[in-house]
C-alpha cells in the first residue's frame, strides 16, 4: 500500500465545483464562536458537496485568518449566506418544504443510525454553540432532532467532529 500524492486525487477546482450538482443539504451554524470550528465545517462541506452554509448569530464570516487556517480554500467553493436570526432563518426555510434537523441532545430525539431519509426531500442541519448548543427555540421550531450516540464519560463531541459525523451519515443515506 502507498499513499497517494495530492496529485493523484483528481480533485475538481473551484469553478468546477460551483457546477457540479449538490446534495439535498444544508448546514447552519447557530451561533458558533470558534472559527477553527467555522472553518472545519467549510471543509467538511466541501468535501460532501454541501449545497450551502447559513451562518448565523455570532458566527463569525469570512474572510479571517481562523477560519482560512482550517477551511484551507472552502469558503470560496462552498456557498455561504450571513443571516442574524437562526429561528427566523428556521421559519423561511421551512415555507421553502426544506425540513430542518437539529443535531442535539433532546427528549424525543433520533439517534443518528436510525433516521431515514426521504428521497427527493432537502434538508438543513443545524449545529450549535459550542457550550449552550443548539437555542432551545430553534430545537422546538426543528421537524426532527438528531442524537449522536455516545459511550464515554463526555457529554458531547466538539462541533467540527460532530459536522463530520452527521454530514458523511446523512451523505451516504442520500447517495448510496
Amino acid at each position: 500500500m502507498r499513499k497517494l500524492k495530492n496529485s493523484e486525487l483528481a480533485r475538481i477546482d473551484v469553478e468546477e465545483f460551483k457546477k457540479t450538482e449538490k446534495i439535498p443539504l444544508i448546514v447552519v451554524l447557530d451561533n458558533i464562536r470558534s472559527l477553527n470550528n467555522i472553518g472545519s465545517v467549510f471543509r467538511t462541506s466541501d468535501a460532501f458537496l454541501i449545497d450551502k452554509i447559513y451562518l448565523c448569530g455570532i458566527t463569525a464570516k469570512p474572510p479571517h485568518k481562523d477560519i482560512h487556517k482550517t477551511a484551507l480554500g472552502a469558503t470560496d467553493s462552498v456557498d455561504w449566506e450571513y443571516i442574524d436570526d437562526t429561528l427566523q432563518l428556521i421559519k423561511k426555510l421551512k415555507k421553502l418544504k426544506i425540513k430542518t434537523i437539529s443535531i442535539e441532545q433532546a427528549d424525543n430525539s433520533t439517534l443518528l443510525q436510525d433516521f431515514t431519509i426521504e428521497k427527493d426531500q432537502k434538508y438543513a442541519v443545524i449545529l450549535g454553540n459550542e457550550v449552550k448548543g443548539v437555542q432551545q427555540e430553534v430545537v422546538s421550531a426543528s421537524d426532527f432532532c438528531i442524537e449522536i450516540p455516545q459511550f464515554g464519560t463526555k457529554h458531547s463531541l466538539n462541533i467540527s467532529v460532530s459536522c463530520g459525523v452527521v454530514l458523511w451519515d446523512l451523505f451516504k443515506k442520500i447517495k448510496y
